[in-house]
């Protein structure tokens, strides 16, 4: 290959020496013709430094020409008499003139040589030009006073040096930031052209009154840089005054002079700062190596995405010091530069306009040197595939930039995951969003459970509250998620050789803390030896070295231990408790019982069995009900061991039904999955899959003939998903719904319900699992609700559109949705809505009551929680502490919180059962029926759990009455208090007629809205004789009664459209309300808690795989076998 640099000809000697002499200078005032590109690119370096040394050179000549005339006026002695000899004259020492000279020379020499090097032609624009016209006035005087002595002592104004200096200065100060490569200096820049200006403008004013002076009041060199001070500063006391016309002269063209430049420079940096202002300027090198921050990148900043990062960022103690950089292509929004203005942030928060794809803007943020990167998406775009390229983009320009910086990356779709692998903390909001709302329908208000452990609070909301449900309720939801080695815990280290339940137990009793799992440090080279646990149940036997995860109101580190003295506990507490119990004596003595008796249950457990075991009869008779202690170490007879294949939940059934179950579903891997990145979870699936055709739910084909869900006769209630795309994260919400520790029996039926219809790619995915369908049709449509089986459905979740999710007011994208969802709750009272929000604020909307009298009091309640600080001012909402309500933004405290806690997004995964690790549990709930009150209290049950099958449960979901909403059954009371002046029998026929008309909930009395009718008018023709409470007592019962009538008209709506349609009205419940009662979840209760009916207790169970003999089921236990193009190897654990 030819060397093209040896083809390069050498530059002519001319243009050498004068690119050595004039820097990048000459570059830019030469044709681009006569020096060829390449050449550009090989000389510059040299030249550069050599241009600026000589520039430096210059500029420092300048500096002492000026030094040398204010050394020459010093010494100078006042001039006697006003003779206009002495403005022309001076006294110049004969060492200070050859100083003078000789500098004059150097200057005229260079200046000479450089016009001779720039000249093109045109001589006159050389000798034109203002630093040159100066450097003739103030050097060719010297030089002519070489040849003739008598000019020795003229006076030369050398001051006027300071603006060649001025501009020496400017050109060394860009010469400067070409050779270091800095671009953004433009701020630098007209700041030190204004300062330059302002010094050159005051000392030429200084020299030029003291010379002039001369003749006058002979003022020295500080009277006059006092005149000059006083007279620029508009102050202009008058103490001292130029007296001869020519000083005053100087001082109007001075003052004519700064009144056009300094104006000209002061607009110049204004518009700089503003335009700085906008783009944030930088990040200092200095600031970035000593002190810490991270960098938050995002496509557009609005308030809520930064208070919530702001909030949740400082919330921990340790990162109070870091700074927060915000990288964001867009200008600030005016009410995120309002609050950056606030004290308490504007210290912290730096905002720089600029792209993560430019290495500059990455330089400003000094990225290199920062602790963390967080990536986030714009959720509210439309097309959010797009978004995620853009995030996709940025993460590999940071990653290029900064290879060192830990990476926190928000990504919107699943199947865009695997482009960042690389990141050391992914969080997929669909994937989370399905596998949360899946989880709803099983676990009441999973949504809510999870949204509460990812948000930091110290448990401080609603205490000021005098409902007691909210202080209870606020008090929980401080409880977060913490994790100790265990040889430093001062909550476990006792607990070091024994068995996971035991240690959990016993630590919620006796310090009220909740012990969820573990991670293996002892054998780092396993894989799963660094991954978190979830209750890896009695077998696990604690090692000094684990990493305990519990939940608990604040960490160990936090927490004070009251001193007890040891001595003074008795040998059998502590060898069965260890310690301290904060139970009641009667919860105490009844949870030791009678341990020889009731020992743990041996048979094979089910995987999410409703309700407890109860003590056998014949225990019954003899004694009260007992429970068994929790083992410090499970020995075999108490380990339940049970095949994998066989499914727990059908020992109540026939053999017939067995085989024919059996036959039916299979468990094993599903075969197909719609992305890469999936997370494989042993499912229930089919033998054969089932063909496209008769996932259709409203059409028939060749293989059955339905057209509705209520043809389909399924024993399980629907779950309905009303979505707008089959998109690859809807996987995610069918996996936890067919995990293989979900009993057969308890599997309910998936209809999704879409707005367009799914590829075949999804198809694929779906069609090995059992009782999976689809529809197409939209919530809006009463027809396609009917059809899919909306009247015997368990929960409709509602799951938020993308193409409504952006408006042109923020919180306007939850119109349609939150519209479509009112109109179901009025349609269908009795079904359980789940509904997905884009923006959290709009939660109060669902199921909104305009005259709900508790809903404003609760309203009230969250201003003054947001008052307060709080971050979780929201919580109090009904539909969101009923869980049937949530906004996926609430996750991204999830993001943030795993910079502190880099475990928390595996454990989420882990609960959600996206993740499934061998010898890991799940999550599942049981309920709290009439036989099982007679464990009373949370401590019972802990131990109950533990010591029977081993599962930790980690809160409550309860329901109670709701005291202020005035129950429908009160009217027919209500109004016979007013028929007192009736006989009785007319009283006792009209208290029938109420009755019959509002105690039942599906009555289709012909006569109700007559008779409400004539109650109203009744009412209101007794209305004026009873006080102003009675009259309050009147209205309610009229809008009671006309909601009432509403309602029936709404249930006929349904019932014509029913019948239209072809489909049976019967099980359609028009009338049931769930108004009256209100739910909310208990995080980590304290061990007195006592137990009411219906409560819903959240379990960690361990994994079933656990308890086999041999961790991986054989190859028997693979997924179902497929014939021609679908067959696949068996799929091993």
């Amino acid at each position: 290959m030819v060397d093209l640099e040896s083809e390069v000809p050498p530059l002519p000697p001319r243009y050498r020496f004068r690119d050595l002499l004039l820097g990048d200078q000459g570059w830019q005032n030469d044709d681009s013709s006569v020096f060829p590109g390449k050449i550009i690119d090989q000389v510059p370096k040299d030249i550069r430094d050599s241009g600026l040394r000589i520039r430096l050179f210059n500029f420092s000549l300048k500096l002492l020409s000026c030094l040398l005339y204010i050394i020459r006026v010093l010494l100078e002695s006042p001039s006697q008499g006003n003779e206009w000899s002495h403005i022309f004259w001076v006294n110049r020492s004969l060492p200070l003139w050859g100083l003078q000279v000789l500098v004059a020379l150097i200057s005229l020499f260079e200046t000479i040589l450089l016009g001779y090097l720039s000249y093109k032609g045109n001589i006159w624009e050389q000798i034109l030009r203002i630093p040159f016209i100066l450097e003739i006035i103030n050097a060719v005087p010297f030089v002519i006073s070489i040849f003739w002595p008598a000019l020795r002592n003229l006076f030369v104004p050398v001051f006027l040096n300071c603006w060649l200096a001025k501009h020496a200065l400017e050109n060394m100060i860009n010469d400067l930031h070409r050779a270091i490569q800095r671009t953004q200096s433009a701020m630098f820049n007209q700041v030190l052209i204004l300062i330059s200006t302002l010094l050159c403008l005051i000392f030429t004013c200084i020299c030029g009154i003291q010379h002039l002076e001369r003749i006058g009041k002979k003022l020295n060199l500080f009277d006059s840089l006092y005149f000059c001070i006083v007279t620029f500063s508009t102050v202009g006391f008058g103490d001292v005054t130029p007296e001869t016309w020519s000083s005053k002269l100087f001082v109007v063209a001075m003052i004519c002079v700064a009144l056009v430049v300094l104006p000209i420079q002061f607009e110049q940096l204004a518009y700089l700062w503003m335009e700085r202002q906008k783009s944030g300027g930088n990040y200092s090198r200095h600031r970035a190596q000593t002190e810490k921050h991270v960098v938050l990148c995002v496509s557009s900043l609005k308030i809520d995405l930064l208070m919530d990062f702001l909030n949740e960022f400082y919330a921990h103690p340790r990162l109070q010091d870091y700074y927060v950089v915000i990288l964001c292509p867009t200008e600030m929004d005016v009410q995120v530069r309002r609050v950056l203005q606030i004290p308490m942030w504007s210290q912290r928060v730096i905002y720089l306009q600029g792209s993560a794809l430019k290495d500059q803007d990455l330089l400003r943020a000094k990225m290199d040197d920062a602790e963390a990167c967080f990536i986030l998406s714009s959720r509210c775009e439309v097309d959010r595939t797009s978004s995620d390229h853009q995030t996709i983009l940025r993460a590999w320009a940071v990653k290029d930039f900064a290879p060192n910086c830990p990476l926190y990356v928000q990504i919107l779709k699943p199947e865009n995951k695997f482009h960042i692998k690389f990141a050391d903390h992914v969080v997929c909001e669909e994937e989370f969003k399905y596998a949360m709302l899946a989880l709803n329908c099983i676990c009441p208000a999973t949504s809510t459970l999870i949204t509460l452990l990812v948000h930091t609070s110290r448990g401080q909301e609603g205490q000021q509250s005098p409902e007691q449900w909210q202080k209870t309720y606020g008090r929980c939801s401080g409880n977060e998620v913490y994790h100790i080695t265990l040889e430093e815990s001062a909550f476990f280290a006792e607990y070091e050789g024994k068995s996971f339940t035991y240690a959990s137990f016993h630590a919620h009793k006796k310090f009220g803390v909740c012990l969820i799992g573990v991670r293996r440090e002892d054998n780092k080279n396993i894989t799963t030896g660094r991954l978190a646990e979830l209750n890896p149940g009695p077998r696990y036997i604690m090692n000094a070295t684990d990493v305990c995860f519990y939940i608990n109101i604040t960490k160990e580190e936090n927490s004070a231990f009251k001193n007890q003295d040891q001595q003074e506990k008795s040998s059998f507490s502590r060898s069965f408790y260890h310690g301290p119990s904060r139970l009641p004596v009667h919860s105490i003595i009844a949870s030791m019982g009678t341990v020889a008796i009731d020992l743990q249950d041996t048979s094979c457990r089910s995987a999410s069995g409703p309700t407890l075991t109860l003590p056998t009869e014949g225990i019954k008779e003899i004694r009260r009900p007992s429970i068994a202690p929790v083992l410090e170490v499970a020995d075999a007879s108490s380990l339940q061991t049970c095949d994998l294949l066989s499914d727990q939940s059908e020992d109540e059934t026939t053999p017939d039904e067995k085989m024919s179950s059996n036959l039916e579903y299979a468990k094993g891997y599903p075969p197909y999955s719609p992305y890469i990145g999936s997370s494989p979870t042993f499912c229930h699936l089919l033998h054969e899959k089932v063909p496209f055709c008769c996932l259709r739910l409203d059409k028939s084909c060749q293989h059955n003939y339905y057209e509705d869900a209520k043809a389909y006769g399924f024993k399980n209630k629907l779950i309905i998903v009303a979505a707008e795309t089959a998109g690859n994260g809807l996987y995610n919400f069918i996996v936890p719904l067919r995990a293989y520790y979900r009993p057969k029996k308890e599997l309910n039926p998936i209809v999704l319900l879409l707005d367009n219809p799914p590829d075949i790619h999804f198809l694929d995915a779906i069609c090995w699992f059992p009782m999976v369908y689809y529809m197409v049709g939209s919530i809006d449509n009463l027809d396609d609700l009917l059809r899919c089986g909306v009247t015997f459905a368990a929960n409709m979740v509602v799951v938020d559109k993308e193409s409504t999710m952006s408006a042109e007011e923020d919180y306007m994208a939850d119109a349609k949705t939150i519209v479509n969802v009112q109109t179901l709750f009025r349609l269908f009272s009795s079904l359980s809505i789940i509904t997905e929000l884009t923006h959290p604020a709009n939660m109060r909307f669902m199921q909104f009551r305009a005259k709900d009298c508790y809903s404003l009091a609760l309203s009230k309640l969250e201003k003054k929680e947001r008052e307060r600080g709080s971050n979780l001012a929201f919580m109090f909402r009904l539909p969101f502490a009923a869980g049937r309500v949530f906004s996926i933004s609430m996750l991204d405290t999830l993001l943030y919180q795993s910079f502190v806690k880099d475990y928390m997004i595996s454990i989420t995964r882990l609960l959600l059962g996206l993740d499934t690790i061998p010898g890991s549990g799940f999550l599942c709930s049981i309920k709290i029926t009439e036989e099982d009150l007679w464990i009373r209290t949370y401590a019972r049950l802990y131990q109950k759990l533990c010591s029977s099958s081993g599962d930790v449960p980690i809160g409550i979901y309860r329901t109670e009455s709701q005291k202020l909403a005035t129950s429908e059954s009160q009217i027919s009371i209500s109004v016979e208090e007013w028929e007192d002046t009736k006989d009785c029998k007319d009283q006792g026929h009209h208290r029938g007629n109420h009755r019959n008309s509002t105690s039942s909930d599906q009555s289709d009395h012909p006569l109700l809205r007559r008779k409400s009718m004539q109650w109203a008018r009744r009412l209101s023709r007794k209305g004026p004789r009873h006080s102003g409470k009675t009259a309050e007592k009147i209205t309610q019962q009229r809008l009671n009664l006309y909601r009432r009538s509403e309602r029936q008209e709404l249930a006929e709506l349904v019932k014509n459209r029913m019948k239209h349609l072809g489909l049976s009205t019967v099980g359609y419940d028009e009338m049931n309300d769930h108004q009256s009662t209100l739910s909310y979840i208990l995080i980590n209760p304290s061990p007195d808690t006592r137990l009411e009916l219906n409560d819903v207790v959240y379990l960690i169970r361990p994994d079933p795989l656990s308890y086999l003999p041999n961790s991986e089921p054989s190859q028997n236990s693979s997924i179902c076998h497929a014939t021609g193009q679908d067959s696949r190897e068996e799929t091993q654990l």
